[in-house]
């Protein structure tokens, strides 16, 4: 069965359907509310003789669909499709800045809370997301402090014979030694953290006072004050809650700018009346077909549709002047199409949705995505809230989308004009984007260089501040490795770094960058364990693939876009760090061989060798070099022997 006798047996009903390329892939996923008439619109007269979609319409050889029971199944069912098979006809959610959450691993023996941006089917609890950013890694300082609960990377399925110092500085139970706490006391110390994230604070204060009085009725003074301590820790909070709820709604507001064929999208997250963070997104080249995709809803075709919008792109409502190439562009760009499916995956799935969705055009499925993420969010909180999608035009509300459109219009020259971002700003993007507990100001690089195991040294670069601090920079002779192991190099040459580090009593930097995979990653770890150094942000990049990985966040690398900045920083420094590895292994290598050929001349021993290098500088000059020019450095006899050496 051909594609086309295929459509005309496909139902009238609303589903999802798919289009499939020669080789099987899925090329384009839409949803409908006639299967049959939406699939069979791409095959008419005028739309398959337009360029972009007779390049769908040539591709696809083959049809499937999927039936569901309303739009709304539709809707959520397109957008798990789009998000699992990542076709490259339609919209893919790309985000140069993700928010953090908060984990509480409650599935482990001992469970620990973590900052996390990445969720995972892993039976932990996650909370969040938390913007500005800086706020989880607050609220888990706050839960080390008050709860004792940790974050580290420690093996907690075995005994250790020391703990590290978060229990010396009264920031953590000791799980990790026996003795130190037990499973009980660690538990109740979990279930208060898991009160305390779920936001049950009158219910947590209620109990710790419980746990207070009998403290002190069994004269456990010290016990009482602690949950004294907490009790009033947690009332606080709870206050500051109640204040945000009675300041305002949460709202999400959105602005656009797309010029050329690129696009920029900025979002402002609301929180309590006020902007308390934004969110960047980026696409250098829009998908060909759905630029031009039309409605079913005979609402005109997309170039009048499209003409229509041209003049809400930079989020007001009056028509721009614009040279022929560029409005050429504007008119395959159509906002509506764009935002429906941009919202479908931004929203849908995600633990917390705002109530409120400001949105610069309107779009089809509009109101069957509020009722979908009122739906979600009713089953996550366990109460009935509504989702409200709105396009304002006129008021305060138009004006913040006027607002972040002016934002977006910012973002476009920074990304796209090739305009430097700040040296602050570039910090604040690399803690977002390695989960960073601190701004970073120090990082020191590493990476090892050999040929074939022969002369493996390693150098250690220092960024600070903004550049390279070349004073600081180190050498390193490997040695307790022999033939090829950078593993074992690398595990070498940072132990001996940081070692030096804890007996000169110097600060560890904001970052430890590893030139390498997971294998070297994994190597430094072990280095720094076994000098008990915990928490210190650790990552590595890779080769060719110029992927990042985080160290304990080893299934999900950081991925950059090749225009970020960041990774634009991140390579800066590995690059460095492997052209000083390089020069120094060269350098070695030329003395080696230098060294091999005069150690060859009887009665020329290494420090003889060695002096002549020294004073002549080179093997040439010494090669040049009379007996008398000789004589300055060695004795006459070897002098003679030299020579005479050379002169063969």
């Amino acid at each position: 069965m051909d594609l086309q006798q295929k459509i005309r047996t496909i139902p009238t009903s609303p589903g999802v359907y798919l289009y499939k390329n020669a080789e099987g892939e899925v090329i384009y996923v839409g949803k409908a509310k006639s299967l049959r008439h939406r699939v069979s619109s791409y095959f008419h007269e005028g739309r398959v003789a337009d360029a972009k979609t007779g390049t769908l319409v040539r591709e696809a050889v083959d049809v499937d669909y999927i039936v569901v029971a309303n739009n709304k199944e539709a809707l959520a069912l397109e957008n798990h499709l789009i998000k699992q098979k990542k076709p490259r006809f339609n919209i893919l959610l790309r985000d140069d800045k993700t928010y953090p959450y908060v984990k509480l691993a409650i599935g482990d023996r001992y469970p620990r809370v973590y900052v996390t941006r990445r969720l995972k089917k892993d039976g932990s609890v996650y909370y969040g997301p938390y913007f500005p950013a800086n706020l989880a890694y607050r609220i888990v300082d706050l839960i080390h402090r008050n709860f004792l609960v940790p974050s580290c990377n420690v093996d907690l399925n075995r005994s250790h014979p020391r703990p590290c110092l978060q229990y010396y500085i009264g920031r953590c139970l000791g799980p990790c030694v026996e003795g130190l706490t037990t499973p009980e006391i660690y538990q109740e110390a979990v279930r208060d953290v898991k009160l305390f994230l779920d936001g049950r604070q009158a219910e947590l204060a209620k109990s710790l006072r419980e746990r207070m009085t009998r403290a002190a009725e069994a004269q456990e003074f010290e016990r009482a004050a602690k949950y004294r301590d907490l009790i009033s820790t947690v009332e606080q909070l709870q206050e500051k809650q109640r204040i945000a709820a009675v300041e305002g709604n949460d709202a999400d507001v959105f602005g656009y700018h797309y010029e050329n064929g690129m696009l920029a999208v900025n979002l402002f997250h609301m929180r309590g009346g006020r902007v308390l963070d934004r969110r960047e997104f980026f696409w250098e080249d829009l998908p060909e077909f759905e630029a031009i995709e039309t409605s079913t809803n005979g609402k005109g075709t997309a170039s009048s549709r499209a003409e229509n919008l041209s003049g809400e792109i930079d989020g007001t409502s009056e028509t721009r002047a614009l040279p022929a190439s560029a409005r050429a562009h504007e008119i395959d760009f159509i906002p509506s199409q764009f935002f429906s499916q941009f919202l479908t995956q931004l929203y849908i799935g995600q633990p917390y949705v705002p109530r409120n969705v400001y949105v610069p055009v309107d779009f089809e499925d509009r109101e069957a995505l509020e009722e979908v993420l009122s739906e979600q969010l009713a089953s996550e909180g366990g109460r009935a809230t509504r989702v409200h999608i709105t396009v304002p035009s006129r008021g305060d509300k138009r004006s913040l989308i006027d607002l972040a459109a002016n934002n977006a219009k910012q973002l476009y020259d920074q990304r796209f004009r090739v305009m430097k971002p700040s040296a602050r700003a570039i910090q604040e993007a690399l803690q977002d984007a390695l989960a960073l507990p601190d701004l970073p100001k120090r990082i020191e690089c590493f990476d090892i260089s050999h040929i074939q195991g022969a002369e493996t040294v390693a150098s250690m670069v220092v960024w600070e501040d903004g550049k390279m601090k070349k004073s600081d920079y180190r050498k390193f002779i490997i040695r307790s490795v022999d033939g090829v192991d950078d593993f074992a190099s690398m595990r070498e040459v940072v132990g001996r770094r940081y070692q030096r580090v804890q007996s000169e009593k110097k600060e560890m930097p904001s970052l430890i960058l590893i030139d390498g995979g997971l294998g070297q990653l994994h190597a430094a770890a072990d280095a720094l364990a076994s000098l008990q150094i915990i928490n210190q942000p650790l990552a590595s990049i890779a080769k060719r693939e110029e992927i990042i990985y985080v160290c304990g966040q080893e299934d999900d690398p950081v991925v950059l876009d090749h225009h970020n900045p960041v990774l634009h920083l991140v390579q800066l420094i590995r690059d460095e760090a492997h052209r000083f590895a390089v020069t120094f292994h060269r350098k070695r290598r030329q003395m080696r061989d230098r060294s091999t050929e005069l150690r060859e001349i009887p009665g020329v021993g290494e420090r003889t060798t060695r002096r002549l290098l020294e004073h002549f500088g080179s093997l040439q000059a010494v090669k040049q070099a009379d007996v008398a020019a000789l004589s300055a450095v060695v004795t006459k006899t070897q002098a003679e022997a030299i020579l005479e050496h050379f002169q063969k």
